[in-house]
């Protein structure tokens, strides 16, 4: 029971960054940058999601990967459920302008669920490989390796024509725009899309090196869990 306990901190952390990043993930930036309109690159899931790989690793560092990966399997449930129930219950409430369809919305939860369990499982399998070497290598480099892969996983499943077969298709996100908004090339506007979310999640993937030598330095020695 108190090992049981012990787990729970991480698995409530974890369940409010899935469910916090599935609702802001409705909420674009609306912001300017010069000629650059952030709303059509980012929203506040960007900003929040990259967490679920501190609370991984700090999983993983305390109490070792089988219990990390059970975590990861929590927020994958949660990450689908939220995927599908979410978007319906804010726009009943008009916290969003827009209506999903049912179709839709199981394309972007089976998107969520498949980067979520395989990013957040690559992750563990990197962070276990290079823990005995400098403190800060397993986790940038797990969290690094575990954002492109979701990013190039959820974007592809969840906008790209080529992932039509799983539902239909949103036709604004397959329009030609300029690239990241500015660029003079052109792509689908979902690249732009993909390209946002993976700057921002490279980027506090590094700033999470804070929070995670603070809790980890408070740790003696971590617990060992067999996988």
């Amino acid at each position: 029971m108190s090992r049981t306990i012990a787990y729970l901190p991480f698995v409530a952390a974890m369940a409010l960054v899935v469910v916090a990043s599935n609702v802001l993930v409705q909420f674009p930036v609306n912001a300017q940058v010069g000629s650059v309109a952030l709303a059509d690159i980012l929203t506040w899931g960007a900003f929040t999601y990259p967490f679920a790989f501190l609370v991984t690793d700090l999983a993983n560092r305390r109490h070792g990967p089988a219990v990390a990966r059970s975590i990861v399997f929590v927020g994958f449930v949660l990450a689908v459920t939220c995927s599908i129930l979410l978007p319906p219950l804010l726009y009943q409430h008009g916290l969003i302008e827009f209506e999903t369809s049912a179709n839709r919305l199981v394309r972007i939860a089976i998107a969520s669920g498949t980067a979520f369990l395989t990013a957040q499982l690559l992750d563990i399998t990197v962070f276990n490989w290079l823990r005995r070497q400098s403190w800060w290598r397993a986790p940038v480099f797990g969290s690094l390796a575990g954002s492109v892969l979701d990013t190039a996983i959820f974007f592809s499943i969840a906008f790209s024509a080529t992932f039509a077969f799983v539902g239909p298709d949103d036709g604004f996100a397959l329009e030609a725009a300029p690239l990241l908004g500015f660029l003079p090339m052109e792509a689908e506007r979902w690249v732009s899309w993909a390209i946002g979310d993976l700057s921002v999640k490279l980027l506090i993937a590094v700033f999470a090196l804070i929070p995670y030598r603070l809790i980890a330095a408070k740790w003696a020695q971590p617990a060992t869990v067999t996988s």
